[in-house]
């Protein structure tokens, strides 16, 4: 029986890019190689794609792009190609693929950009649509959804870039509506990338112009003094949530570095919380997951108050797959290894798409 060709796709233009090459590096490791056949897709930080047919371990220190044999590679939006169009010695070749693995975190991977090529060109693909991976990116969009779908979101606001000339009175407003310390982050980026906490009107004013070298919309949150949490959500019609996971972070707060790089905090999963909390958030993630028309995978992050008060921080569509990782060691403790759990999404995103296409 020949195997199923997987494209899985790593990198990317975005702040995400380095964790991105972590995350493939882990998911090809674990696919399956009885069952499929794997095509490398890296896209360099200026937004070039290529076809990589090197070595796994070159993919995660990013010299996988300096490789000779790499090439110029294209997703072709037309369905009659059902793949990827490589352009070798001048020479161009259609590589069939069955299912894309998009490995992409961040900006043009996890808004929806990118999914929506995919359904052009009717390749299956593991994860959220085009939809709500745009509504999950854009933190704006995803707290006015779960207000709306009565879901506990924390006190919020935003300033887009055109209103930079009035920084001080929109920093007055902010400090009297919301007052401090608070949150302050880029409507479009994940992984805590230019997220910064803020204690007075100084550090609020240097935390939104950090946050605006990342987006052109920022976001600033009401600070929330609580457990962190967080629930792996798995599958399309009938979604289940996995035990809940309790990060006890070793900085201030739960960091780029801590997430990917030192792995200092401690993680708990269980999550050291009543039963009664731990069945109230996994039923209020699987509330928001479907709020959000969300499918194949998403990690949901929350707050849980002294007072039990249960908080939604935000929705990850395309969650970090390092072997640090909340998402995959959340499902492990249901006793789905990564081979098992990368083999179960590679299958669902074909079952959706053969309904889907």
């Amino acid at each position: 029986m020949a195997k199923i060709r997987v494209a899985v796709l790593f990198g990317g233009v975005s702040s995400e890019h380095d964790v991105s090459l972590m995350s493939a590096t882990n998911v090809i490791n674990s696919i399956p190689k009885d069952k499929y056949e794997v095509i490398c897709i890296g896209i360099t930080k200026k937004g070039r794609w290529l076809y990589y047919p090197g070595d796994v371990s070159e993919i995660a220190s990013g010299t996988w792009e300096f490789n000779p044999d790499c090439s110029a590679a294209i997703i072709s939006p037309d369905p009659i190609h059902k793949g990827i169009i490589t352009i070798e010695n001048n020479e161009t070749f259609i590589k069939k693929v069955d299912v894309v693995f998009p490995v992409l975190h961040g900006r043009n991977g996890e808004d929806g950009r990118l999914q929506g090529l995919l359904e052009m060109a009717k390749l299956p693909y593991v994860g959220c649509g085009t939809l709500s991976s745009a509504a999950c990116m854009d933190k704006c969009i995803t707290h006015t959804i779960l207000d709306y779908n009565g879901i506990r979101t924390a006190k919020w606001t935003s300033i887009r870039q055109k209103d930079m000339g009035k920084l001080d009175q929109q920093c007055e407003a902010i400090a009297e509506t919301l007052g401090f310390p608070v949150f302050v982050k880029p409507a479009n980026a994940g992984s805590s990338v230019g997220v910064n906490k803020a204690k007075n009107i100084d550090e609020l004013k240097d935390a939104i112009q950090i946050a605006f070298s990342h987006d052109c919309k920022v976001v600033i949150e009401e600070f929330i003094v609580g457990k962190e949490l967080e629930v792996a959500v798995f599958g399309y019609d009938a979604p289940f949530a996995s035990y809940v996971g309790e990060i006890s972070p070793a900085a201030e707060f739960y960091d780029y570095e801590d997430k990917y790089i030192t792995g200092t905090s401690q993680l708990f999963i269980p999550a050291r919380i009543s039963d009664a909390s731990s069945a109230a958030i996994r039923e209020t993630a699987i509330r928001a997951y479907n709020a959000l028309c969300c499918k194949g995978l998403s990690r949901v992050d929350f707050f849980l108050t002294d007072n039990d008060e249960i908080i939604l921080n935000e929705i990850n569509t395309l969650p970090g797959f390092t072997n640090i990782s909340m998402y995959p060691k959340l499902m492990e403790h249901l006793g789905m290894s990564q081979s098992y759990l990368i083999d179960k999404l590679i299958e669902q995103a074909i079952e959706h798409a053969e309904r889907l296409y």
